[in-house]
């Protein structure tokens, strides 16, 4: 009867141990994807919540739509405000017209703030 108590004791050790020691066993880091992430374009998703930042998109988006020389395409450009740094991105019909986008936006915010990955559409 001893035996088959500390049997019993012995296997309830063990189940015990292999349920609290496993998820040590599988905890590991997350992959550092700093650098596949860094060369990924600007898009929608990046752009920040901070209401600095907010006010800044929405003051170059207005400057944009406000120029009546630039294209459709120019009008439809994103703009990507984070951390106070600019991104613009999209296609235009010229490097006229990435040129006034780009104007356009350091109107409102200093041109080292503001990255131009603008292309022009053929």
């Amino acid at each position: 009867m001893k035996i088959l108590r500390t049997l019993r004791l012995n296997f309830a050790f063990t189940v015990l141990t292999c349920c609290f020691a496993l998820p040590l066993v599988n905890a590991q880091d997350a992959p550092d994807n700093t650098r596949q992430n860094k060369n990924k374009p600007v898009d929608a998703d990046h752009q920040s919540n901070a209401k600095s930042d907010l006010q800044t998109t929405a003051s170059i988006r207005k400057a944009i739509i406000a120029d009546k020389e630039l294209s459709t395409y120019a009008h439809n450009v994103k703009v990507v405000t984070k951390d106070g740094m600019v991104t613009l991105t999209g296609p235009v019909k010229s490097e006229e017209e990435k040129s006034k986008v780009f104007a356009d936006a350091t109107s409102v915010i200093a041109s080292d703030k503001v990255s131009n990955q603008l292309t022009v559409k053929p």
